[in-house]
């Protein structure tokens, strides 16, 4: 899997691959990175990037000549590339799109700033447009990160026991049970009996009735389409 980051900022991102599982798997081949920053395209003579909107309003756009010159530019070297815009106005991301876009050889993330990127540019090139939330942030640097994380735990190999996807919250309509380590007690919180008895049956029926409690107390909205369709 490529990943590709045009952004002004390459360090907000870079600096999330150098541990743990994704520098590992940097290492070992199955993750790269690029980047592009649309200054270095940019033919105004000032280095600018950013302009007024169009019909008013507040703050500034990425305007369109420095993002089409990057994007034609990565899309001639790299024809399988697949472009991404996150933004607060996209449709949500979620686990599923993760599995999905795991599946690409090369994704493009384009970074906005400021009040975002020229529309033009979006309809254009825009493969896919996502939100990872109902909240807005200073830039499209950390939306990126969080869905570069969660396609590349999809990535064969990339986790240490890709057993532990086929568990974890909303991969079976639910979250994922409570989980607790060793040991059995801490300051007077005991680990459910079940748990250390070693009876592998009543273990996962006792963590598919605490997943289904679980979601019910976070997320009645998930609980009542799994309750709906079971």
């Amino acid at each position: 899997m490529r990943f590709t980051y045009v952004t002004l900022f390459e360090s907000l991102i870079s600096s999330y691959f150098e541990d743990s599982i994704l520098k590992r798997a940097i290492q070992n081949n199955l993750l790269s990175i690029n980047f592009y920053n649309p200054r270095d395209f940019t033919k105004n003579k000032h280095g600018k990037v950013d302009d007024y909107q169009a019909g008013g309003g507040a703050g500034l756009l990425l305007f369109p000549q420095p993002l089409f010159d990057v994007l034609d530019t990565i899309k001639k070297e790299n024809p399988d590339a697949y472009f991404i815009f996150p933004t607060p106005a996209g449709k949500p991301f979620v686990q599923i799109d993760a599995k999905r876009l795991a599946k690409k050889e090369h994704l493009v993330f384009v970074c906005g700033r400021y009040e975002g990127i020229d529309e033009r540019v979006i309809e254009t090139y825009g493969d896919e447009v996502f939100s990872i939330g109902d909240y807005v942030l200073t830039g499209g640097e950390l939306a990126s990160l969080v869905m570069s994380d969660a396609i590349s735990r999809n990535i064969q190999n990339v986790l240490g026991n890709e057993a532990s996807l086929s568990v974890e919250s909303f991969e079976n309509e639910l979250l994922e049970a409570p989980s607790f380590s060793k040991p059995p007690i801490y300051e007077d919180k005991l680990v459910p009996s079940e748990f250390l008895k070693g009876n592998h049956a009543k273990i996962t029926s006792l963590k598919n009735k605490m997943s289904e409690s679980k979601t019910k107390y976070f997320r009645p909205d998930l609980f009542s389409r799994f309750n709906a369709r079971h």
